[in-house]
């Protein structure tokens, strides 16, 4: 029977999902833009790149390395279990995201690594392929990346409107009713919304003041811990689109990973943005409740 694991920091933990997340990106980088195959992903227009199944390979193997009994969640291979002997730990990892900006030769992707504990993100990174640049987070150690510790730059706000990003899961139907009119609602309040392809690049641009915002809609499981753990140590708030508590979690239904994001001083204005369009699920029925959430 192994013994209980002591405290941690999870410093060593964040090591290897830097180490692990760097030699995947260079993997990337050596076959962007030509030398990979692609095929489709469901019905829903996503893709599959032979890298997204080459770099998953490498992270998981790094991971199990060092954490042999931990649970590991990846995002083309699913649920590759684990035996913590019952300390809650799980790592999620999204080896390729922006797979479709890949199929079509956009330099817009990255690798993201997370550790949960209980369902809560501990540790979370995002690596750039393109540009070599990483960003980590530890729970309450910060966030911080090639330059040294984030925080989003506080600036006046524009007249033209905030700059936002924006997501969506891949079950939303294009038709959607309500996603429809909260992305046309942000769209008409901001200077522009951002629709990447790929979440965590939005989230590593908001950890690092690059943008005021970041609304999802039912967003991903899989990269959603990283990615909201790296802005929640940067500063960034995060809450539910009624302004209440997001856990920014893995588990449950994806109703339950609809948020907005921004900083401190724009967040209210953001979730007026968000109560202007029409019902959503989730929201309280008298308007939005707050801001409540922890950031």
């Amino acid at each position: 029977m192994r013994p209980t694991p002591r405290p941690s920091d999870f410093t060593a933990e964040c090591r290897t999902a830097v180490a692990a997340a760097e030699a995947a990106g260079a993997l990337l980088r050596s076959r962007f833009p030509d030398g990979f195959a692609a095929r489709p992903k469901g019905a829903l227009g996503d893709v599959v790149t032979d890298l997204d199944l080459l770099a998953e390979s490498m992270v998981v193997d790094r991971i199990r390395a060092d954490y042999p009994h931990d649970r590991v969640l990846a995002e083309e291979s699913g649920d590759l279990g684990g035996d913590d002997g019952g300390c809650g730990r799980t790592w999620l990892v999204d080896p390729l995201d922006g797979s479709n900006n890949v199929v079509i030769g956009l330099p817009v992707y990255v690798v993201g690594i997370a550790l949960c504990v209980e369902g809560a993100p501990v540790v979370g990174v995002v690596h750039d392929p393109v540009t070599g640049r990483t960003w980590s987070a530890r729970r309450g150690a910060g966030a911080h990346g090639p330059a040294g510790p984030l925080a989003p730059a506080r600036r006046p706000p524009s007249s033209a409107g905030p700059l936002l990003a924006w997501t969506q899961g891949h079950a939303v139907r294009r038709d959607d009713p309500a996603v429809r009119a909260l992305r046309h609602t942000l769209e008409l309040g901001s200077r522009r919304l951002l629709q990447l392809w790929a979440p965590l690049v939005a989230w590593a641009m908001l950890a690092r003041g690059d943008i005021d915002g970041f609304v999802g809609y039912r967003a991903e499981a899989v990269d959603l811990p990283a990615g909201a753990l790296l802005a929640r140590e940067a500063g960034v708030v995060l809450c539910g689109l009624d302004g209440g508590e997001f856990t920014a979690g893995f588990t449950g239904p994806d109703t339950d990973r609809s948020f907005v994001a921004g900083r401190p001083e724009v967040l209210p204005s953001l979730l007026d943005l968000v109560a202007a369009a029409t019902p959503l699920p989730g929201r309280a029925p008298q308007g939005r409740a707050g801001t409540s959430a922890t950031g």
